[in-house]
């Protein structure tokens, strides 16, 4: 017997069809979604501002055309689209249900809201302290609580912020009975959830290899065939577009990744003993994977305004670009001195495009005064002017501010119908396993010296010739993975492409600090650009604020590949 868990939500604002097509398109047991990527609380956090909802409203319209089929079919739901408040989601859940003639069990957990709690504000990335108020602060909670909420018989569980693979993990205990020692199975179960928590890009969704993915314009949402010793089956439904293969598996793997040792608050979930095999059209295999003890602390997700931002882009065409940039920019900042704003950043792009971006605490300054100010120049610039963006006002930013909290001192609770469950006697918090963090001395790689001679002949190609790679965002710091799809081309790659040599590929990382790690079971190096995005999604002046376009950046540059690889 296996535990067909189905994602129907990567983010907030997936495809709203997504659950309709998982509960109709064949058998699940489960249908889970996440709303909730880093940007996301924030983007909560405004949006309770404003009088609105601090949960995800999209849930509830999907949920419309679901629930009732799923109370019909036995199907549980499982999300994290509470945000700021699963309260509110839950009893919206029953409002819902009783316009459609429903009575559901709706179950809630709270505990991970750390608002208002005196914290230690230290950046666990960079050991900054935080001197500003936090607007929000959630901690990452972990699967306990989904599974005592669906063993005490709800149909719909709503949690905030928790762990995204703690939609799979939840599951997963409550089915098999997973107790706290049983860290394979837990590890195995994380790392299923790691592989569908992001929709269709365990599908052939974002895929380095797009040519090979059929049918991508109506392509399905994966699904994890969980089994009682943490290994899974990750499929999709029949007749839908897309791909399930070990190439969209490994994507997926090193997206969002750091070191080997992906930390969690019930397992730390081994990504260097994961085995992945062909099961058939559609279906990959996943096992192998070993857990360890979970760390002492869990993440908190901080965020707090950071001030007011704006962005004026202007279009460079023709002959001496670079020289027109400079008369742009003097032009400018001849109207409105540099050193009037916080911050200033300024990016030439390949294309012609220079954006400039300024922050300040005033949101005038950084306003229409600037923005007007570029507009001024118009008739007294370079030629060819024009530009992409209208003067307007300054809009607020917020920065995402990651801290740890002893774990002891989150103490999560569970709702049914409005009701507190007994939470038992609570399991004493894990002791910490030497430094478990991604960046203890074990965890990272020497790198491998790219001088080493080899005489085979070669040739001049891009490198996503014979590698995929796929990027993201990690807070303040891009994350890029980059796989292939041999042992011999895998040892090739793992020889050459050191942390220095990504930094000649692409120059924009040559002053940030990058750590690389090796995982030759999946034939996959990963790096962490430290410190690329600045303060997080929503404060990076990047025109790729998500670092999503950094792979293919990578994989169209030219490399000195040995022709024997090549073909």
């Amino acid at each position: 017997m296996t535990l067909r868990i189905a994602n129907c939500s990567g983010f907030y604002g997936d495809r709203l069809s997504a659950a309709r097509e998982m509960v109709e398109g064949g058998p699940i047991d489960v249908l889970t979604g996440d709303w909730l990527a880093e940007l996301t609380m924030l983007i909560l956090a405004g949006n309770r501002l404003k009088g609105r909802p601090g949960y995800a409203p999209t849930f509830l319209r999907q949920l419309e055309d679901v629930l009732g089929p799923c109370l019909d079919k036995g199907i549980k739901i499982v999300t994290n689209a509470g945000g700021l408040d699963p309260a509110g989601c839950a009893q919206a859940v029953h409002e819902l249900a009783g316009r459609l003639g429903l009575s559901p069990a709706v179950a809630h957990v709270t505990g991970d809201d750390l608002t208002g709690r005196p914290l230690d504000l230290v950046n666990a990335d960079t050991g900054e302290r935080l001197d500003a108020t936090p607007l929000t602060a959630n901690a990452y909670l972990g699967a306990r609580p989904i599974a005592a909420a669906l063993s005490a018989g709800a149909d719909v569980v709503v949690t905030g912020r928790v762990t995204d693979a703690a939609l799979v993990t939840g599951p997963g205990i409550w089915r098999y009975g997973w107790g706290p020692d049983d860290l394979d199975p837990l590890a195995g179960s994380v790392v299923a959830g790691h592989i569908i928590e992001c929709g269709c890009q365990a599908t052939g969704g974002n895929y380095a290899f797009f040519r090979d993915v059929p049918d991508l314009a109506h392509c399905g949402f994966p699904i994890a065939e969980l089994r009682a010793d943490g290994s899974a089956v990750i499929t999709k439904h029949p007749g839908t577009g897309g791909l399930v293969s070990v190439g969209t598996v490994t994507a997926q793997l090193v997206y969002e990744l750091g070191g080997p040792r992906y930390l969690g608050p019930d397992v730390v979930a081994r990504f260097d003993t994961i085995e992945l095999a062909d099961d058939g059209p559609d279906r990959v295999l996943v096992s192998g994977v070993r857990g360890e003890p979970p760390p002492g602390t869990l993440k908190v997700a901080v965020n707090y305004l950071g001030g007011f931002r704006n962005t004026m882009t202007l279009v460079l065409t023709g002959l001496d670009v670079e020289a027109k940039a400079r008369v742009a920019e003097e032009a400018v900042w001849a109207r409105i001195p540099r050193d009037s704003f916080d911050s200033v950043d300024v990016t030439l792009t390949e294309s012609g495009l220079l954006r400039i971006t300024v922050m300040d605490a005033d949101e005038r300054t950084a306003g229409r005064a600037f923005s007007s100010a570029v507009v001024e120049t118009g008739l007294a610039s370079y030629p060819g002017f024009y530009g992409l963006t209208p003067p307007g006002n300054a809009s607020p930013y917020g920065v995402y501010w990651p801290v740890l909290v002893p774990a002891s001192e989150v103490r999560p609770q569970v709702f049914l119908n409005g009701k507190e469950l007994s939470p038992g006697d609570p399991p004493a918090p894990p002791a910490p396993i030497r430094a478990a963090s991604d960046t203890s001395p074990d965890a990272r790689t020497v790198q491998t010296a790219s001088g080493t001679s080899d005489d085979r002949p070669t040739v001049r190609v891009p490198l996503g010739r014979i590698a995929g790679a796929r990027s993201g965002d990690k807070g303040g710091n891009a994350n890029l993975g980059v796989w292939t799809t041999t042992a011999a081309r895998y040892d090739w790659l793992a020889a050459h492409l050191t942390a220095d040599t990504l930094k000649e590929l692409l120059p924009d990382l040559a002053d940030h600090h990058i750590d690389r790690y090796e995982l030759p079971n999946l034939k996959a190096l990963n790096f962490v650009v430290h410190g690329l995005l600045g303060r997080g999604v929503a404060a990076s002046p990047r025109l790729d604020p998500q670092a999503k376009a950094l792979g293919e950046e990578l994989r169209a540059c030219l490399v000195d590949l040995p022709a024997d690889l090549y073909g």
